[in-house]
């Protein structure tokens, strides 16, 4: 999408209500999309910033044949791959983290979805912390079904992770084993349980900006509370391991868009964010980020805590306390 410089027909920063305003704010140029992007950041969030973490719980072995993916039994991506962490692992994992400044501690499952009786498992760790701990715990357990789902709210869980990684249009070009609408249907379960819904995207895939304001106006219209955006760290052995990364100016328009689209909701900078930012991370905040995960990710190295919280304080902003 060029970078023109052109007149909008809606004042700056009013959210953007309709794809043909999303098309429009992307020939903005960067300074006056980025001003708009952070007074709507500042509106809804002030200076506070939300940090999350997350706990590789079972990783590889995982038979969807994501594309991207580097825990797919159908590629070859060399990784770490292990059955469900131990219960006391699990457990002195959930509380290494919650000494953290973190508002939400993610346990994450490689897989379709987690089997009953590992659900069962999860469930009887969650039990035994404390309830501080156990208000902070987030799950991504794949395409659980309604039951299971409303399982988890009544045990205290606050909040349930499934991506829709891309637009329907573009989903069958990176995934076939499940289809899109299966994850979107996942989404409105999660809501229909009274869990806090977390469901974003991965960019750089070779989706188009078309696809991009696609998957910002499914999340808006799922009103989901917190949109994880990841940025694709080309695995090897990937199908998609040769694809070039974006290059931080695209990422820091991504955000932007997001945030013009979604005014109110979390905006979390997740997978990808060193690879792709580099040393412009401190940028995500000015394209309307509020958020970010920290530590490490899946199955490669994110930001240690003590970097990305001295960051935060170097944009003039705070963390976001527990």
């Amino acid at each position: 999408m060029p970078h023109l410089s052109s007149a909008v027909s809606f004042p700056l920063p009013a959210a953007v209500t309709t794809p043909e305003q999303a098309r429009e704010l992307l020939t903005l140029p960067d300074a006056r999309l980025f001003d708009g992007a952070e007074r709507l950041r500042q509106a809804a969030f002030g200076k506070r910033i939300s940090l999350c973490a997350i706990i590789n719980a079972r990783s590889g072995n995982c038979g969807m044949d994501c594309r991207f993916c580097s825990q797919s039994r159908h590629n070859r991506t060399p990784i770490a791959a292990f059955p469900l962490l131990e219960a006391d692992v699990l457990q002195r994992r959930i509380l290494e983290l919650a000494r953290w400044p973190v508002r939400h501690i993610g346990i994450v499952t490689s897989g379709g979805a987690l089997q009953q009786e590992e659900l069962d498992r999860v469930l009887d760790v969650l039990r035994q912390l404390p309830e501080a701990v156990r208000r902070r715990v987030c799950t991504s357990f794949g395409r659980l079904a309604p039951d299971a789902l409303r399982t988890l709210a009544r045990e205290g869980v606050r909040r349930f992770h499934h991506n829709l990684e891309t637009s329907r249009n573009f989903y069958p070009r990176i995934c076939t084993t499940q289809r899109w609408e299966q994850r979107y249907a996942t989404a409105q379960h999660v809501r229909a349980a009274g869990l806090s819904v977390c469901t974003g995207g991965l960019f750089g895939l070779g989706e188009s900006w078309e696809d991009r304001i696609e998957l910002a106006f499914s999340l808006r219209e799922l009103g989901v509370d917190s949109v994880p955006i990841n940025f694709l760290h080309p695995h090897p052995q990937t199908p998609l391991g040769d694809r070039p990364p974006l290059t931080a100016d695209e990422a820091l328009r991504i955000i932007a868009l997001f945030r013009h689209i979604l005014p109110g909701t979390t905006l979390r900078i997740c997978g990808g964010r060193p690879e792709t930012l580099g040393d412009r991370q401190k940028e995500i905040f000015r394209a309307g980020a509020d958020a970010l995960m920290t530590g490490d990710y899946l199955t490669t190295h994110g930001c240690a805590v003590e970097q990305d919280c001295a960051m935060i304080a170097a944009a003039g902003l705070e963390v976001a306390q527990p």
